[in-house]
């Protein structure tokens, strides 16, 4: 094989899976680790975002507690550095396969825009504290590069969060706390820059009683700027041009937050009704429908009550269209975990293989009845059979009063109906009423769903029919000539379908030597007419026999050759 051949193979070939060196092990992105590594650079991110803008503009903040802000600082700073060693241990997809060599990791990882970020918010530019004094932290503000890290960690959270929307509205909380405590930190500055107490606009004077603590100065900016970017009003009239432009930015913010919170609530709604609308059926159609065809009110108060059944006790009824977006191998393991314990207590599947019961679950369609509705009655066409996942179901006589038997969850019924069994009795007829006493919850197999299940699977089937035979055998309702005359018919069926297969295949054999020998004579035919049109070709022309006729010396119908002797033309000679 040649070296060009080599390189496109090597080109062509997945990657194959790559170990890791010895060491720190690699992190899976999508792994719990982490998650919660993800989780823990949130405090450090909101740290710097929140108290590092606080303290540059409450110079008394800075001042009172300045050991504490730097053991703070230099926590954070080494989440910071410990986040980009993370970074270089974290692996990566390459063609679907986690990739763990820690070379290709680094190497990937140094070529982001992330890489850059990352190492621009570890400059040390509070270095300049030595010159400048340890009371500046805006020198601080690279730390704010990491904020797409907290991103990244909301992300996460809000997919594997049991309640999303509740966590979208906690987020949109976050981000509006953060906003107005950004701008009551620049209110406060730009009035000390302006002066304190110099305009109603401006905070108060501190020398005022009250208003030179430190929670105070914090509350009054809070609760100014929160006035001010909910545009709710009762606020001083500015005085001044940086006043005027102050109140106009916040303005325009709260135009822009109020849109935007609007949209996120909106949104969370439309999910929280998307949702609701995927797990339970819409009730308002129906209830319109029996409003509009006049049903008599005992009816509707029962189909309203099912809805409200359905919807207080949180129950399914459509659990296949909600895993519809699942692979289909995913979607069979959700059900199996979910139902398969159910099925395998009905006996006719007990010991069946376990692709037949994964690919059974996926048909199994919940049901909810009423209290006093009937599940099926005496005589009907039995065309599913019934599994009791929860609730009480009795078997009643045509009165529907007197009870035979209740029926309990684990219990099933109507298995027989769906099996064609040779000789049963019944006629996959129902033979008893099954009325539920109070809401039941059933799992429905339909004996279509059933039939193409099976369908791939003839020992399964041979085996779950045998068991129905046995059934029917104790109960007394399998009629054993019967059995035996519709086998010897089937015998004999199966006889005659295969005499007809071998005449088939011998009329087909006939036909395809007829086919064959009427090919044959085409070909000989057009051989035929082909040469025959080349004959023809060598014939001469009606007008050289003319112009031959006239130039003839001997005689009409004579001329010579070139020895002189007569040679007769025409169409005597031809």
């Amino acid at each position: 094989m040649s070296q060009d051949s080599k390189v496109k193979t090597t080109e062509s070939s997945p990657p194959a899976p790559s170990k890791a060196r010895k060491g720190l092990p690699v992190l899976d992105p999508s792994g719990d680790y982490y998650y919660w590594w993800l989780n823990t650079m949130v405090f450090p991110v909101m740290y710097n975002l929140i108290i590092v803008v606080c303290r540059a503009c409450f110079p008394d903040l800075q001042h009172s507690y300045l050991v504490v802000w730097f053991v703070l600082d230099y926590t954070s700073d080494l989440l910071y550095l410990l986040d980009i060693g993370v970074h270089f241990h974290t692996g990566f997809l390459e063609q679907g396969i986690l990739v763990v060599d820690k070379g290709m990791i680094a190497s990937r990882y140094v070529r982001t825009w992330s890489f850059l970020l990352d190492l621009a918010s570890l400059v040390p530019t509070d270095a300049a504290y030595v010159r400048l004094g340890p009371h500046i932290p805006m020198l601080r503000l690279n730390r704010f590069l990491r904020v797409p890290r907290l991103f990244e960690a909301f992300d996460r959270t809000e997919t594997r969060t049991a309640y999303p929307n509740a966590f979208r509205i906690a987020k949109l909380m976050l981000y509006i706390f953060v906003v107005i405590h950004w701008n009551s930190c620049l209110y406060f500055a730009l009035s000390r820059y302006l002066g304190f107490g110099r305009d109603a606009w401006v905070y108060p004077d501190p020398a005022q009683p009250g208003f030179e603590r430190l929670r105070r100065q914090y509350l009054y900016s809070f609760y100014f700027s929160t006035l001010i970017l909910t545009t709710v009003g009762d606020t001083p009239l500015p005085a001044r041009e940086e006043e005027y432009l102050f109140m106009v930015g916040d303005f325009l913010l709260a135009v822009m937050g109020f849109a935007t919170i609007m949209g996120s609530m909106s949104s969370v709604i439309y999910n929280m009704n998307t949702a609701d609308a995927a797990f339970y059926p819409d009730h308002a159609l129906v209830k319109k429908y029996m409003k509009l065809q006049h049903v008599n009110r005992r009816l509707e108060r029962r189909v309203i009550d099912w809805y409200q059944h359905l919807q207080i006790n949180k129950k399914m009824t459509n659990e296949v269209a909600i895993l519809q977006h699942l692979p289909e191998r995913l979607r069979a393991e959700v059900a199996v975990s979910v139902h398969l314990s159910t099925l395998s207590r009905v006996q006719i599947f007990q010991n069946c293989e376990a692709s037949l019961l994964e690919e059974l679950v996926l048909k199994l369609q919940p049901q909810t009845y009423s209290p006093g509705e009937y599940v099926c009655r005496k005589g009907d066409i039995g065309r599913e059979m019934y599994i009791i996942r929860e609730g009480q179901l009795a078997v009643v006589a045509d009165d529907g009063v007197t009870q035979y038997a209740v029926l309990g969850a684990g219990l099933y019924f109507g298995e027989i109906s769906i099996i064609n069994i040779k000789g049963n009795m019944s006629g996959n007829r129902r033979t008893a009423n099954i009325k539920s006493l109070g809401y039941s919850d059933l799992f429905c197999l339909s004996k279509e769903d059933l039939r193409e299940v099976l369908s791939e699977y003839p020992q399964a089937q041979a085996v779950m029919e045998e068991k129905g035979r046995e059934i029917l055998l104790k109960m007394n309702k399998l009629d054993v000539n019967a059995e035996a005359a519709e086998i010897a018919l089937q015998e004999a069926t199966e006889s005659r379908l295969k005499g007809l297969d071998q005449q088939l295949d011998d009329l087909q054999t006939k036909f395809a030597r007829l086919l064959a020998e009427l090919e044959s004579s085409a070909l000989k035919i057009a051989y035929r007419i082909e040469r025959l049109e080349w004959q023809t070709r060598e014939w001469p022309m009606p007008e050289d026999m003319a112009e031959a006729d006239d130039e003839a010396e001997p005689g009409e119908g004579t001329s010579k050759d070139g020895e002189g002797k007569a040679v007769q033309e025409g169409p005597s000679a031809i």
